[in-house]
């Protein structure tokens, strides 16, 4: 990675696998380009794939990293990573749909040293699975999401209800909710029965992770306003000179 500059555009890491099957990574050039001309927020976006993600310094010099969906991952190691990558080092960060997942997976091993909490679409025989297949696949649905005031997620959607759309499959155990949360980690955004559709960190400058997926607003034209948010972060992180190597 180039030593950083003065005044450089912001970088953004997207944590993930490229596959032109995942239509969330097709949308993220569109998105890029909209962010750029309608928002004048201009990225300089790197795909990271999982697998280099797990080393020490994949993500050195970044602005803002963005753990994209498409999981299973190839590497759940390089997913973790790039969460507690973010987390310690107070990098801004996205989490989307499997994005979400291995934030809050990550969250419960390094945090609430849960170290034994799995995800179930990589380790469906694990007996303690804090990631479970949802009772109803939300792969291709809509839905509404309650927002809690005060959060990071009512200040970025500038709403306390929205509806979004998803494609997955597997969601947070309500077993593990009460640790996460008394550790520091917030749910703020649930659907109607109550189900945990979006985790941020309070105290963090910008970490926030949603299991629906901002990526399929719309046609792509007009960035959602959680994509909005990471890249405003992101120009800011720049604009500081905040990354630093240790």
């Amino acid at each position: 990675m180039p030593e950083r500059l003065n005044f450089s555009t912001a970088r953004v890491a997207l944590v993930g696998d490229r596959s032109p099957s995942v239509r969330a990574h097709a949308r993220i050039p569109t998105l890029l380009d909209a962010l750029a001309r309608r928002d004048q927020l201009v990225l300089d976006a790197y795909w990271i794939p999982t697998q280099d993600a797990e080393s020490a310094d994949a993500l050195d010099g970044f602005d803002a990293i963005w753990l994209v969906p498409g999981s299973p991952y190839r590497s759940e190691a390089g997913a973790i990573s790039a969460a507690r990558s973010s987390r310690e080092r107070g990098t801004p960060f996205l989490g989307t749909c499997g994005g979400f997942q291995h934030a809050v997976l990550e969250f419960a091993r390094n945090v609430c040293g849960l170290s034994g909490v799995h995800h179930a679409e990589n380790q469906p025989e694990a007996d303690d699975l804090l990631i479970v297949a949802l009772a109803c696949s939300l792969v291709g649905h809509e839905g509404v999401v309650n927002v809690d005031g005060g959060s990071l997620a009512e200040r970025v959607l500038g709403a306390d209800r929205t509806v979004e759309r998803y494609h997955c499959s597997y969601g947070t155990s309500p077993d593990y909710l009460d640790a996460l949360r008394a550790h520091g980690l917030r749910f703020s955004g649930v659907d109607e029965a109550g189900e945990v559709r979006i985790a941020e960190l309070p105290d963090h400058p910008f970490f926030l992770a949603t299991l629906f997926q901002p990526e399929l607003a719309g046609d792509g034209t007009r960035p959602h306003p959680i994509i909005r948010a990471l890249a405003s972060a992101a120009v800011e992180h720049a604009a500081k000179g905040l990354y630093s190597p240790n």
